[in-house]
């Protein structure tokens, strides 16, 4: 059971470190047409079921800065953002899946228990996109924004109601 547990693992970081975090760019004229015998790279996309939907209301971010060791832990709701107070960094969550697992190119909750909480963030400075990604609570290292003042991690998560 053990060794299913590192595969699984192994092939989440896999997926995740191909299609998680680059940059979209857009075509150029020409491209997007696989030559014969090759496939495209199809786009990941995020779904919360509807067992999940309105069940979590945000989570806890903590932001560390690297400079002093400082860390505060920020509430985000989910669906908004927050201002990184002296710094020009804004956080937005985009989603949150308690149960994160990959379904081919569908990334999704497998249910509503908290077994593999994962959130999608987006982090913004001086106003441009830096990183868009995912950050897990069991696994705070695993694909890991890296920034040279600031580190993030996802700390908690806040049900509804």
């Amino acid at each position: 059971m053990k060794h299913a547990w590192k595969v699984l693992l192994v092939a989440l970081v896999a997926v995740i470190a191909v299609a998680g975090c680059s940059k979209k760019e857009e075509p150029k004229a020409g491209e997007g047409i696989a030559p014969q015998g090759q496939t495209t790279r199809k786009e990941t996309v995020v779904v919360v079921p509807d067992s999940v939907k309105g069940k979590w209301k945000a989570v806890k971010v903590a932001v560390i800065n690297k400079t002093n060791n400082k860390e505060t832990v920020y509430t985000v709701a989910i669906g908004s953002q927050v201002a990184i107070p002296g710094s020009d960094l804004i956080i937005k969550v985009e989603s949150f899946l308690p149960h994160f697992v990959i379904n081919g190119t569908t990334l999704t909750s497998q249910s509503n228990e908290p077994k593999n909480p994962a959130a999608q963030i987006k982090i913004v400075e001086g106003g441009k996109e830096i990183f868009k990604g995912w950050i897990f609570s069991l696994y705070p290292t695993t694909h890991a924004f890296q920034h040279p003042k600031y580190g993030f991690t996802l700390v908690d998560f806040v049900p509804a109601g």
